[in-house]
């Protein structure tokens, strides 16, 4: 008997995951376990695996678009079965914990907006796509860079532009062959989910009939004009240093890397002689780059907008030099602002602040790690001390919900991890119950994973509590927002060598100052004041962690 398999829920934050590429099509014969395509949901990009054994019937889902959770992926069955009945839900469907998918062709003349007014497009020979949903919290994304102009011939599998949305900036891959008829946006420009992004096709079909269908009707915009004939991008061999490496739009044609590489040394880009194809600025263009060797225009203004940042160069009325830097908000920077903004001013802060001394902590620590199979770092310490004091302040390990309060007696805690232009919080679930060197492996898995963009939905979901540490900084204290819906953060400074007094004599002692952020609407004073003094005994006494 046919079976319908739907979008699962996999987080949850997730109302909809996207298809990025099918790996079985209509026809094929699959069983339990097999990979069956890709799906990006949330911040990651997860396998689905088969749920159950068939023939491929049906594929209801096209890649590269949204499909909500609960709506229609496949329908496995026997081969030749009627299936028709369940596209109109007469029967129950099967659900799984899947994860990613692909488009067949019998769906490749369908338009999917819902304001398509009834044009016959049937016959057309092209296919619009539209801007993807690749996280909970996207509403719009950038295009960084076109790598295919109107004109193009591309296949499966090129590489068609490069999106920024609020998590990272993302490859956009072709799933159809064809050729590239129509852009929806220029490069630096926004485009909302769901929008349409591009017309691939035959290179004769009629894709202004199909862009007025999915438009519901109306006439192309004259903004896209420049999309809809090829464009030249070879470099005008009589321009200057800083025009050479231009395209037709204005931009600076770097490769990413080289941009990064740029901001972070503070080079000009428009100074820079690119010596990749079509004058693209590349890794060794900015290594080789010597900016004191360049010739200065004090009287030359200079001002170029990219999709990540503004340079301008100009003169003071009284002959003063001027350089400053305006860079655009990524995605990922303002969901942050949004999520803090959000927290700083909804939520009744207060701030509560203790000395720790650390000598025992930094003896026992040097002991552990002869011992240990992993190194074990004092945030590694701070992070099982806290867990095992949350264990006995439950309050403090508490969810603000609204209408509620959640008393959390699993401790979750949630790691702040720096990573390029924003921040991650990887959990440590169950941390009062690993061990020093089970909290390291894990800590050491999430940065990397971090690091390499390959934290899933699972790894950052369902803390309870956060520990944000800036001691490597060399940052004495300082005060963290907290991260929703969690009730408290702990920021944890730098461990310092500092005189103190004791017992009437002075005496030199390793010092750590923590600041708890707490959410006056779940935790009172003397609650985190508690908490602290039992944080703070678990680290001046460590032994008492290990028995």
């Amino acid at each position: 008997m046919a079976q319908v398999v739907l979008m699962p829920k996999m987080s949850d934050t997730m109302t909809e995951g996207v298809v990025a590429v099918w790996h079985k099509k209509v026809g094929d014969t699959i069983k339990s376990g097999d990979i069956i395509a890709e799906v990006e949901t949330d911040k990651a990009t997860m396998d689905l695996e088969a749920y159950e054994s068939g023939t491929i019937l049906y594929i209801g889902a096209e890649v590269g678009k949204p499909v909500p959770v609960d709506g229609i992926l496949y329908i496995v069955g026997k081969p030749g079965e009627d299936y028709q009945h369940l596209l109109q839900g007469s029967a129950k469907p099967v659900e799984t914990p899947a994860t990613s998918v692909e488009k067949t062709e019998s769906s490749a003349n369908k338009i999917s907006s819902p304001t398509a007014v009834s044009v016959d497009v049937s016959n057309i020979r092209a296919k619009v796509e539209r801007m993807p949903k690749m996280s909970d919290t996207m509403t719009e994304g950038v295009v960084v860079k076109w790598h295919k102009k109107v004109g193009d011939y591309v296949k499966s599998g090129d590489l068609l532009a490069e999106i920024e949305t609020d998590k990272a900036v993302m490859e956009l891959e072709s799933y159809e062959k064809g050729t590239i008829l129509y852009l929806g946006v220029q490069e630096g420009g926004k485009i909302a989910v769901d929008e349409i992004l591009y017309i691939i096709g035959e290179p004769d079909a009629d894709w202004k009939t199909l862009l007025q269908a999915a438009q519901g009707g109306t006439s192309l915009p004259s903004a896209q004009n420049i999309t809809t004939t090829p464009t030249s991008t070879a470099p005008n061999a009589n321009s200057e240093a800083f025009s050479q490496n231009t395209d037709s739009n204005g931009r600076i044609k770097a490769s990413p890397l080289a941009r990064k590489m740029a901001r972070e040394l503070g080079y000009d880009l428009a100074q820079i002689k690119g010596t990749g194809d079509g004058g693209r600025i590349t890794k060794a263009d900015v290594e080789n780059y010597k900016p004191f060797l360049q010739p200065q225009q004090p009287t030359q203004v200079v001002t170029q907008s990219t999709t990540q940042e503004v340079k301008s160069v100009s003169t003071t009325s009284g002959g003063g030099f001027e350089n400053y830097e305006e860079i655009n908000v990524t995605q990922m920077r303002k969901t942050i602002a949004r999520r803090l903004s959000e927290s700083k001013f909804s939520a009744p802060e207060f701030y509560l602040t203790v000395e720790i001394k650390m000598d025992n902590v930094m003896q026992m620590r040097s002991r552990l790690n002869e011992l240990s199979p992993v190194k074990i770092s004092f945030n590694d310490i701070v992070i099982k001390a806290t867990a095992m004091a949350l264990k006995q302040h439950p309050k403090v390990n508490s969810s603000w919900l609204g209408d509620k309060i959640r008393v959390n007696y699993h401790v979750n805690i949630g790691v702040a991890m720096a990573v390029e232009d924003g921040l991650l919080v990887p959990v440590v679930r169950n941390a009062d119950m690993k061990s020093l060197s089970q909290i390291a492996s894990e800590v050491k898995e999430f940065s990397q994973k971090a690091k390499d963009k390959k934290l899933q939905p699972k790894d950052w979901e369902g803390s309870t509590f956060t520990i944000s540490n800036l001691g490597m900084y060399n940052i004495d204290e300082f005060t963290a927002i907290i991260n929703p819906p969690d009730a408290c953060i702990l920021a944890v400074g730098g461990i310092k060598e500092t005189v103190i007094v004791e017992k009437g004599e002075m005496k030199i002692a390793n010092i750590m100052k923590v600041t708890l952020t707490c959410d006056h609407r779940v935790v009172d004073g003397a609650t985190g004041a508690e908490f602290l003094k039992t944080l703070k005994a678990n680290l001046e006494e460590p032994m008492r962690m290990l028995v």
